[in-house]
């Protein structure tokens, strides 16, 4: 059976941050869906909830789970939802984990001070989206430059978001996962604090760092990035 790809955007984009990711799959012939948590890109208008965005997560896999075995594949945000969903009281159907940017437990002071920055970008006149447009300038190349932001951002449902992450343990889900799972984090990722933590929990995991990328490694280095999803592609379907 054909492995699916199930993809999961990170805070404020939304499933267009994909566009490289799906187009290397289906030009590879591997079926892939990417999602749009609610309060994000097609789902601008809906409330950001936990319970909403992990359904989503879970409604796109077993949809998947039909056709074949699933590889899970997230973002930052979408990274530790897919990590909480995944390491469940009962394991869903997943049968290999792709988590990006998103080494670290939402808490604390990090959490505290992600969401101040969030809350001074958005009370920059036109709510910072200049300052996104500099740096994505400045770092992404042209040919993926658009895709983070072309579904729209969503400022509304940021703040939400990140207060609703700090109720996931992500320690314990992570401890709880058995299947393989892969840490894809860039070398100057901010997202990269509790990286010693996720290994040790998880010691079966691999952990793939991309030189020269920051936060936004599937966008920054997308080549490297789809040959990370062709080596979980290869190691799921060996075990399938």
């Amino acid at each position: 059976m054909t492995v699916q790809v199930v993809l999961v955007h990170g805070i404020r984009t939304s499933a267009t941050m994909w566009r490289a990711q799906l187009a290397h799959l289906d030009a590879a012939g591997v079926p892939a869906t990417a999602v749009d948590l609610p309060g994000h890109g097609t789902r601008m208008d809906e409330d950001f909830t936990l319970h909403e965005a992990l359904h989503t997560i879970d409604a796109a896999v077993r949809a998947a789970a039909e056709a074949g075995p699933v590889l899970l594949v997230g973002h930052s945000m979408g990274g530790l939802l897919s990590l909480a969903y995944t390491g469940g009281a009962e394991p869903p159907p997943v049968a290999g984990l792709v988590a990006a940017s998103c080494s670290a437990l939402p808490r604390g002071a990090a959490l505290r001070a992600y969401r101040l920055l969030a809350g001074a970008m958005d009370s920059l006149p036109g709510r910072g989206r200049w300052l996104s447009d500099r740096v994505l300038a400045a770092t992404i190349p042209l040919d993926t430059r658009t895709d983070f932001g072309a579904g729209g951002y969503a400022l509304d449902a940021q703040d939400a978001a990140l207060r609703s992450l700090a109720a996931l343990d992500i320690a314990a889900a992570v401890a709880r996962i058995d299947i393989p799972l892969w840490f894809v984090n860039g070398q100057f990722d901010q997202l990269r604090v509790n990286e010693r933590l996720f290994r040790r929990l998880a010691p079966q995991a691999e952990l793939i760092l991309v030189p020269r990328t920051t936060h936004l490694v599937t966008a920054m280095r997308p080549q490297a990035f789809n040959a990370v999803l062709g080596l979980a592609l290869a190691v799921v379907q060996a075990r399938s």
